[in-house]
């Protein structure tokens, strides 16, 4: 089965309760689970410590309203296994489009180390009570090494996100990376992990698009930077990213996050045909998506309708990756003002 139609398939039972089973085959599921585990074991635990957390404001000095970023997920997002927080992905995420923009930032965190999919609805609430102009969400890894069904790990990402959408937040999704480039992964079961997460992210970005979000593909650990240079871009672990990796990984959400702002440059207004970008259905932009990192999926319309005959429309992005200065140290308020009273400006902002 191509990966279109298992996405498909996938999304489909995460959205009527099925099993998505089905789609990997319960055998093909069981092996993946056992090797999930010995993998876990593996890997071990580098740190008993918490990331650093990125929570505050960035770009001080530069002018309002703040723009204001709830960051939700993993591990991946918390930034596990670095020591500073200006190596977080939130202080990368923060400090780079506080730049880009020339706009004040206020980021949120609320990622988990260890955090499934399951565990979204809590971070979802807790973004929520912040009004956040965006929601930037990495989430999934986890279920795999939980053996969480594909079908139950879509199923949660897809009501976090419509909560986000109902409430008016737009959301960005860094679909499941490609975890046949994990090392503690041995082959031949490294082909079977690469197949099941590209699946799972292909059926995760068909999930966020019907919710009205928005997907980037993370692919192959956030790029090919990873495969050519893992001693530098993967942590001690090899599960987790380094510093560097981490970079890496913002590098990839930051010009979608701008986008899903309406701050995207003014020459990336259109899609480009000679870049491999255009509009297409869900399924099959799904499927070519994962093959890419850094592949943006958004909703759109063709001839005033969301749908054709192949199902909801979708244009294709590949957004370059523009230069980021130096990441900062998130500043805990805006001139001496007090937590309790830096966020009553925030909700005045929105």
């Amino acid at each position: 089965m191509g990966t279109a139609a298992a996405a498909r398939k996938l999304a489909s039972a995460a959205a009527f309760g099925g099993g998505g089973l089905s789609v990997l085959g319960a055998g093909l599921y069981g092996v993946l689970v056992a090797e999930a585990k010995l993998a876990r074991r593996t890997i071990g635990i580098i740190t008993e410590d918490p990331p650093p957390d990125a929570t505050g404001w960035y770009g001080r000095g530069r002018p309002g309203p703040a723009i204001k970023i709830a960051l939700l997920g993993d591990s991946s997002a918390a930034g596990y296994g670095v020591e500073r927080v200006e190596d977080t992905p939130g202080a990368h995420l923060g400090s780079t489009v506080a730049a880009q923009a020339n706009r004040r930032v206020h980021l949120r965190e609320h990622a988990v180390v260890g955090a499934q999919s399951s565990d979204l609805a809590s971070q979802v609430d807790a973004a929520l009570a912040t009004a956040p102009h965006v929601a930037v969400i990495l989430i999934g890894a986890n279920d795999v090494t939980h053996t969480v069904t594909p079908s139950q790990s879509v199923r949660h990402l897809s009501e976090g996100v419509r909560r986000l959408r109902d409430a008016g937040v737009e959301v960005l999704v860094g679909t499941c990376p490609d975890l046949g480039t994990i090392k503690p992964i041995a082959p031949p079961l490294k082909q079977v992990a690469r197949s099941w997460s590209r699946r799972l992210a292909a059926a995760q970005t068909i999930a966020v698009v019907e919710a009205g979000g928005r997907t980037v593909s993370l692919g192959s650990v956030l790029g090919p930077e990873f495969a050519a240079a893992p001693a530098l871009l993967f942590g001690p672990d090899q599960f987790h990213p380094s510093a560097d990796g981490y970079r890496q990984l913002a590098g990839v959400l930051i010009p979608s996050t701008l986008a899903a702002l309406g701050l995207g440059p003014a020459d990336e207004e259109l899609p480009e045909a000679f870049r491999g970008e255009g509009v297409m259905p869900v399924a099959a932009a799904a499927a070519r998506a994962v093959n890419v990192p850094g592949t943006e999926l958004d909703g759109t319309e063709v001839s005033g309708s969301q749908r054709g005959l192949r199902g909801r429309w979708v244009e294709l992005r590949r957004r370059r990756r523009r230069p980021g200065g130096e990441t900062e140290s998130p500043e805990e308020s805006e001139d001496g003002t007090s937590p309790s009273s830096e966020d009553e400006g925030l909700a005045e902002t929105r």
